[in-house]
C-alpha cells in the first residue's frame, strides 16, 4: 500500500479487519484440544467397592505425559499405596494407569494427580473413592493451582522475558534489513539487538531449568536436580528449549564478523546506505530469515499449536503471529529509540526510512491480525467462551489493546505520510535551484545580472537568494523547518503509544499461553456432564457444643443418593480426625422448597458408626440435613447442610 494512500481508506481497511476478528471468534465450536483435562476414571470419582481394585486408570482429554510422582494414590492414613510410578495404560497416550497394593483396609482413598498436557503446560487434581465402606481420611492433598507454585510464577515471567527478547531481536534486524540499513551502525540499535539476544539467552537458560519444578510443583532449589534435568531435555519442551540455545550461538557466531565490520563505520553519513558493508546484504537477510523462522518454531512445536486439530496448519501461523509480532513490536521500540536519537553524523532519521518501515509495519499488522483470527477461532470458538472462560476473557482483553494499537498505528501512519510528502518538495527545491545555478547567463565585460533569466519552459521559481542578501529561509522558498520537525515530534509520541500498548499486547498475550483455552475447558466440562453419576452422596459437617473438647464433625454418607429407597452411614469424628462414639445421633432430611419433611432417618448404632438401610427419598432437590449429636446428658448441638438428590 502506498504511504500516500488517503486516511480514509487506512481506516476502512483497519475496521475491515477488526471486524474480521470479531466474526471468525463466532466460528463454530471443535473437538477440545490443548490443556488435557479429566475425562474419566476406574474406579469413579466417589464410589464405593466392595472390593479392593487392582489398579486405577485415570483418562483424559488429550495425550499426557507424567514424572514418578503423577499420579498417587493414598490411604486413609495418607500413606502412598501404588508403589510402581504410572505408565500409559494399552498404549493409549492420553491415559495414566498405576497398580495399587495388595490387600487394601477399608476406607476411603484419595488419588492424587499432577500431568503435563501434549501443549506442555501442567494440570492438575485429585477425587476420592471407598473400599467397602467410606471412613475418614488424614491424606492432605495440595489443592492449588498449577500456577500458585514459586517455581510457576517464575517460569511465567521469564516466560514473558523470552517473548520480549524475541521481539527485540526480531524487530531490530528487520528494521535494518527492510528499512534502513544504516542503522546497523547506530550504537543504540545495536544496543538493542544485545539486549534482545541476552534477554532471550538467560530466559531460555531459566527456563530449561525451572521446567523440572514446573511440571511437578517442586521447589525452586529443585531446579539444580540433574536427575530432574535429565527428564527435561528429552521431553518435547526441554528439546525446544536446548535448540533454541543452539540457534541463539549460531547466531551470535555468524553475526559476529558483520558486528566487527560495523565499529568501523560507526559514525558515517547517516544517509549513505552505501557505507553499509556487504555482509548485509542478501546473504545476511537469508541467514536472519531462517533463524528468525526457526526460533519461533521452538515455541510454535511445543506450546498450544503443537496440540489438538489442524497441527500441520496451526504450527506455522503460530509462526508467522510469532515472527509479525517481533517485526511490529521490535521495529517499532527501534524506531521510537532511532527517532529520540541522532543518526550517525548528526543527521536525521531519513523520511524514507520511516516510510518503509510504515509499509512493513502495515503488512505485519495485517498479518498479525489474520493469523490471530485463525487463532481465536481454534483455541475460542464462540462468544460465549470470551465471558465464562479465563481464556476468552484474556483474549478479550487483548483483542481490546489491539484495537488501540490499530487506532494508534493509523495516526501514525498519517504523520509518516506528511513527513514523506513534505521531504519530497524540499528535493524537488533542491534541484531546481541547482538548475537555475546552472543557466545563469555570462556575459563578457559587463556585471552581472541581478537575477539571472531562466530558461525558456522553466516553472516560474524564484531564484535562490544568496547567502548574506537578507533573504531570511523559509522565506517564500520553502515550507517553514518548523512543519517537518513538528511533524517528526507528533510521529515520535504515537510511535511510543504504539509502543507501550505492543508491550500491553505482549503481556497480555504471555497470559494465554499459560491458560486453559476455551475449548479444552468446555471440552472437560461436557466430559464430566457426560461422566457416570456418583454412586454416593458424602457429607462431612463440624459441629461444635462450645464446652472444651466438644468439636468434631459427623459424616454423612447416603447410596446412591437418589430418588428412591437409600442405605445411610454416619461417623463421627474428633476435632483430631479419630472416630468417636456418642450415645445418640439423630437425622432429618427436609425438602424446604415443596415442604416436604422432616422425614426421620431413624439411624441405628452399629457399634462404632449409625446407620439405617431404607431410608426414602420421594423427590429430587435440594435437602437440608438435620443432624443432632448428644455427646453427654446434657450436651447436644443440631448442625445443618444441604445435599442434592437425584
Amino acid at each position: 500500500m502506498h504511504l500516500g494512500s488517503p486516511p480514509a481508506r487506512t481506516s476502512l481497511t483497519v475496521l475491515a479487519l477488526v471486524a474480521a476478528v470479531l466474526a471468525v471468534v463466532l466460528g463454530g465450536a471443535g473437538s477440545a484440544f490443548a490443556h488435557a483435562g479429566l475425562r474419566g476414571s476406574d474406579p469413579a470419582e466417589g464410589s464405593v467397592l466392595a472390593t479392593a481394585p487392582k489398579q486405577v486408570t485415570l483418562t483424559f482429554t488429550e495425550s499426557v505425559g507424567f514424572s514418578d510422582d503423577s499420579l498417587r494414590v493414598l490411604s486413609p492414613e495418607n500413606e502412598r499405596v501404588n508403589p510402581r510410578p504410572a505408565q500409559h495404560a494399552d498404549g493409549k497416550d492420553n491415559t495414566a494407569r498405576v497398580e495399587l497394593s495388595d490387600e487394601l483396609a477399608q476406607g476411603t482413598y484419595t488419588v492424587a494427580w499432577r500431568v503435563v498436557s501434549a501443549d506442555g503446560h501442567p494440570i492438575s487434581g485429585a477425587f476420592i473413592f471407598s473400599i467397602g465402606k467410606p471412613s475418614g481420611t488424614a491424606a492432605v492433598v495440595a489443592t492449588d493451582s498449577p500456577e500458585d507454585t514459586a517455581a510457576a510464577r517464575l517460569y511465567g515471567f521469564l516466560r514473558h522475558v523470552a517473548y520480549s527478547g524475541l521481539a527485540l531481536l526480531v524487530g531490530a534486524v528487520a528494521f535494518v534489513l527492510l528499512c534502513w540499513p544504516t542503522a546497523a551502525a547506530v550504537r543504540p540499535v545495536r544496543r538493542l539487538l544485545t539486549v534482545g539476544w541476552v534477554a532471550l539467552v538467560v530466559s531460555t537458560v531459566g527456563l530449561l531449568l525451572l521446567r523440572g519444578p514446573y511440571e511437578t510443583a517442586g521447589s525452586l532449589t529443585s531446579a539444580f536436580d540433574l536427575s530432574q534435568l535429565g527428564r527435561t531435555v528429552t521431553g518435547r519442551p526441554g528439546i525446544a528449549l536446548v535448540v533454541r540455545l543452539v540457534l541463539l550461538a549460531v547466531a551470535a557466531v555468524l553475526l559476529r564478523r558483520p558486528a566487527l565490520r560495523l565499529d568501523r563505520h560507526d559514525g558515517g553519513d547517516p544517509h549513505d546506505e552505501g557505507t553499509v558493508p556487504d555482509d548485509l546484504g542478501a546473504r545476511v537477510r537469508v541467514v536472519g530469515v531462517v533463524l528468525a523462522l526457526a526460533l519461533a518454531f521452538t515455541w510454535a512445536g511445543a506450546e498450544h499449536a503443537s496440540a489438538g486439530i489442524q497441527v500441520p496448519l496451526a504450527i506455522p501461523v503460530a509462526v508467522l503471529h510469532l515472527l509479525a509480532m517481533g517485526v511490529w513490536l521490535g521495529g517499532l521500540i527501534t524506531l521510537a529509540t532511532v527517532l529520540r536519537r541522532r543518526a550517525p553524523g548528526g543527521g536525521e532519521v531519513p523520511a524514507s526510512a520511516i516510510g518503509r518501515f510504515s509499509t512493513v509495519a502495515f503488512t505485519a499488522m495485517a498479518v498479525l491480525v489474520g493469523t490471530g483470527m485463525y487463532q481465536s477461532w481454534r483455541q475460542v470458538g464462540s462468544w460465549e467462551a470470551l465471558s465464562t472462560t479465563s481464556y476468552g476473557r484474556t483474549l478479550a482483553v487483548k483483542l481490546a489493546a489491539v484495537v488501540l494499537v490499530l487506532v494508534v498505528a493509523f495516526f501514525s501512519r498519517r504523520w509518516t505520510a506528511r513527513l514523506d510528502h513534505g521531504a519530497l518538495p524540499a528535493a524537488g527545491r533542491q534541484t531546481v535551484r541547482e538548475a537555475e545555478r546552472v543557466r545563469v547567463v555570462e556575459t563578457v565585460g559587463a556585471p552581472p545580472p541581478a537575477v539571472a533569466p531562466v530558461a525558456a519552459g522553466a516553472p516560474d521559481v524564484p531564484a535562490e537568494a544568496e547567502p548574506g542578501d537578507g533573504t531570511e529561509p523559509g522565506d517564500g522558498t520553502e515550507p517553514p523547518a518548523l512543519d517537518g520537525e513538528g511533524h517528526r515530534r507528533r510521529l515520535r509520541r504515537t510511535v511510543a503509544v504504539e509502543a507501550v500498548l505492543g508491550v500491553v499486547v505482549l503481556a497480555v498475550t504471555t497470559l494465554l499461553t499459560g491458560t486453559q483455552p476455551s475449548r479444552a475447558a468446555d471440552g472437560a466440562a461436557t466430559a464430566a456432564a457426560v461422566a457416570p453419576e456418583p454412586q454416593t452422596k458424602v457429607v462431612t459437617v463440624p459441629f461444635d457444643m462450645g464446652t472444651a473438647n466438644q468439636k468434631g464433625s459427623v459424616q454423612i454418607t447416603l447410596e446412591p443418593g437418589r430418588v428412591g429407597e437409600n442405605t445411610v452411614e454416619a461417623v463421627v469424628y474428633t476435632a483430631d480426625g479419630g472416630f468417636a462414639t456418642v450415645p445418640e445421633l439423630r437425622l432429618t432430611l427436609t425438602q424446604e422448597e415443596l415442604g416436604i419433611g422432616p422425614l426421620d432417618a431413624k439411624l441405628k448404632n452399629q457399634k462404632g458408626y449409625w446407620a439405617t438401610y431404607d431410608l426414602q427419598l420421594p423427590i429430587a432437590g435440594t435437602w437440608t440435613l438435620n443432624i443432632t449429636v448428644r455427646t453427654t446428658d446434657i450436651d447436644q448441638v443440631t448442625v445443618r447442610e444441604t445435599i442434592r438428590i437425584t
